[in-house]
């Protein structure tokens, strides 16, 4: 098996994967384009159609994901999705439709779209949601900009800073510069929550708003919120709430009912669709009903006799961010997921998320270090080793998990945890599945103490086991050279 063989270094003169008639349409030079015609022919790989499909069929093979195996990812909600929420998506009804099809031939789809904005809302605790944002950053960025609108049209011009705990993800402050504000970072306490004397300090007549994840990429639920909330709104900004790790509290508390004013929300995470592999994302943004008017363009509505309909005369709105209506398939299956759970079922996601989340805290405490020493939410983050005398760092133990036929956890992040290390197990996990991912990492704490040396090398049953990444994230090979 030719794993570790380019598709080229597979090529070879004479070969073909089709075979079609000659051409028999007469070439026809256009003369304004002739500067862009190319003068050699393409480098494409010659290769049989077996040997095609065998190559890419044995390069997905080396690729881990969730429905071969846990993957533990903190921060990332790889849970295991519902196929059947795929196959709703696929229906013709909904992949034939066109995105520039009148109103009155699709009023299917804007219903479901319109419906999924109320689920939203009532799930957020928010007064209205827009489905337009592509992806969660690009939600981020929508709620800052209707922030920033929010303050323009009070001509409170002088609001451009936006406050960030050191726990955020790192999305937020870039997401806040990309918006046009200065960021100021405020630290945590021991505990991991916002320190409150530096929020004070912090506030000002600049402060547009705060930006925080509860639960914190900590794992934690901030204790604090409502004091919080109050302290930004006294000092005139507004609270924005990043919904990646949604997942914790959906069905148990709304960020809305916590003080929030702008909420984005990853339903590529959340709600039933993949996540990771380049998207597509969705990341549906939820506002107060003060901050409806802002809302980017178009904004779905339901008039009086049951007919739905985009409309785009909206003068105070921020715009258009996205062409058409954000992600549809990725809406879809998020419709479908919330349906078939339903109140109870979203509730009962999350309770069993955080239950993982502290089974697994509980299985690893005496050999990893705990970043904080308190009940966690949907994830839990380590500090590395418990015995940091064997020399062995947290990238040496994911490394060695691949060994054991795991994906690594999220490490190195947060970024103040030292030798951090996080997982989320998530809902759809099983006990046995926990308890034997927990007894490969138990022996590879044992392995640290008693034969340390193994670490250096590994993995040893990957494709590729210890690449230079420096050199590899610094001076990049991006192309076949044909040597």
């Amino acid at each position: 098996m030719h794993y570790d063989k380019l598709i080229f270094e597979l090529s070879a003169t004479g070969k073909s994967g089709y075979a079609i008639p000659k051409c028999d349409v007469r070439d026809i030079v256009l003369t304004k384009l002739a500067k862009t015609l190319r003068n050699s022919p393409l480098m494409l790989p010659c290769v049989s159609e077996a040997e095609c499909v065998r190559h890419f069929t044995n390069l997905s093979t080396q690729n881990h994901n969730v429905d071969s195996g846990f993957y533990p990812l903190g921060s990332c909600t790889m849970k295991y999705n519902p196929r059947v929420n795929e196959d709703v998506a696929m229906l013709n009804g909904f992949s034939m439709l066109h995105p520039l099809q009148p109103a009155n031939s699709c009023q299917g789809i804007l219903r479901l779209l319109y419906e999924l904005q109320c689920c939203l809302a009532e799930i957020t605790g928010m007064d209205a949601v827009t489905l337009a944002p592509a992806a969660g950053a690009h939600g981020e960025y929508t709620g800052l900009l209707i922030i920033k609108k929010y303050h323009e049209q009070r001509k409170d011009n002088n609001r451009r800073k936006i406050i960030v705990p050191d726990s955020a993800h790192g999305t937020n402050p870039a997401s806040a510069a990309v918006a046009g504000f200065d960021v100021v970072v405020i630290k945590s306490t021991p505990d991991g929550g916002v320190d409150l004397d530096e929020l004070k300090a912090a506030l000002s007549d600049e402060v547009a708003g705060l930006m925080l994840t509860n639960p914190s990429t900590l794992g934690l639920f901030e204790e604090k919120i409502l004091e919080i909330a109050a302290l930004v709104h006294a000092a005139g900004g507004l609270l924005y709430y990043d919904g990646a790790n949604m997942n914790a509290i959906m069905g148990k508390t709304r960020p809305g009912d916590m003080g929030f004013d702008v909420i984005h929300l990853n339903l590529h995470k959340t709600f039933s669709a993949p996540h990771g592999g380049g998207g597509p994302g969705s990341g549906p943004v939820g506002v107060k009903s003060f901050l409806t008017d802002y809302l980017p363009l178009p904004q779905l509505i339901k008039t009086e006799d049951e007919y739905y309909e985009f409309i785009v005369d909206l003068p105070q709105s921020i715009g258009r961010i996205k062409n058409f209506y954000g992600n549809v398939a990725v809406l879809i299956k998020a419709y479908a997921y919330i349906l078939t759970l339903g109140a109870a079922g979203l509730r009962e996601a999350s309770e069993i998320a955080v239950l993982n989340a502290n089974y697994l805290k509980e299985l690893l405490r005496n050999d990893y270090q705990l970043a904080v020493n308190k009940e966690c939410m949907h994830e839990v983050v380590f500090a590395g080793l418990a015995d940091k005398n064997s020399g062995v760092t947290t990238l040496d133990v994911a490394k060695r998990l691949i060994d054991y036929g795991y994906h690594p956890p999220t490490i190195y992040f947060p970024m103040i945890v030292e030798q951090a290390m996080m997982f989320e197990p998530t809902e759809t996990e099983s006990k046995t599945a926990l308890d034997e991912f927990a007894a490969a990492m138990l022996k590879i704490a044992r392995e640290a103490k008693e034969t340390p040396e193994i670490f250096k090398n590994a993995p040893y049953t990957a494709p590729v086991s210890r690449p230079d990444e420096v050199a590899a994230a610094r001076k990049p090979v991006l192309k076949y050279s044909g040597a």
